[in-house]
């Protein structure tokens, strides 16, 4: 066994997986909507678009989607496009449920579970692109080893982007900022999009404000937004 099949299949997962009681519509949801989303990731992915009514073009997948309020409103400004949301966190699952049920959403699909057993499972070049949105920095440093981004993961992002396609990143905590800016320079699969510090400063166009991103600013701690673009 190769040292990363051997770190993916020892790698624990850190975090919380509930949180309060289930609404009970959020419970029927799960059970019933779910598993009409749910990527099966026990069949051999072929081609990403037959995983959606449309057949699309493009597809993004957004790691850690919280409340699910960003992948929600890009899923309803792009209706052509394909949306792959995986989060781990029940609550966090089922408010998403909630809101596709709500808008009739059939360009969105959903991995309950670690992103790390879907991006494996992912085709070679199958994405337009990856969010990762405020994740949860892990700020002790004997902790740092649990951060989603490490040159690992840098990695298995590059096989799945397409060439020319995004990594988009966002955090309020400058140590994780420069800890995701180090290892995506060093890696020649991406490149910082950035020629100004209002390109870093400033959210992407489109950019939807998460509740977790309005309670930092209210705290005081100052967003920070990297675009990578994925070298040919």
């Amino acid at each position: 066994m190769s040292d990363t099949a051997m770190h993916d299949r020892t790698r624990a997962f850190y975090g919380r997986r509930k949180g309060h009681a289930l609404k009970r519509q959020q419970a029927t949801l799960l059970e019933t909507l779910l598993p009409q989303l749910a990527v099966d990731l026990t069949s051999l992915p072929k081609n990403l678009a037959n995983l959606f009514p449309n057949q699309p073009d493009d597809t993004w997948l957004e790691i850690g989607f919280g409340g699910g309020e960003h992948l929600i409103a890009r899923a309803q400004a792009h209706p052509e496009t394909g949306f792959i949301g995986c989060e781990p966190f029940i609550n966090g699952m089922a408010k998403a449920l909630v809101a596709i049920d709500a808008n009739g959403l059939k360009n969105i699909r959903l991995h309950f579970g670690d992103a790390i057993d879907l991006i494996n499972w992912l085709p070679e070049a199958s994405l337009t692109g990856v969010d990762l949105l405020y994740p949860d920095p892990w700020p002790k440093k004997r902790h740092w080893k649990r951060r989603f981004v490490q040159d690992e993961t840098v990695a298995k992002l590059a096989r799945i982007i397409r060439p020319g396609g995004t990594f988009r990143f966002a955090t309020d905590i400058p140590h994780y900022a420069a800890w995701t800016l180090e290892r995506l320079m060093r890696t020649p699969s991406f490149s910082w999009t950035a020629e100004k510090a209002d390109d870093w400063r400033l959210p992407w166009p489109e950019w939807v404000e998460t509740r977790y991103e309005a309670k930092a600013k209210r705290e005081g701690r100052t967003p920070a937004y990297f675009i990578f673009r994925r070298s040919n």
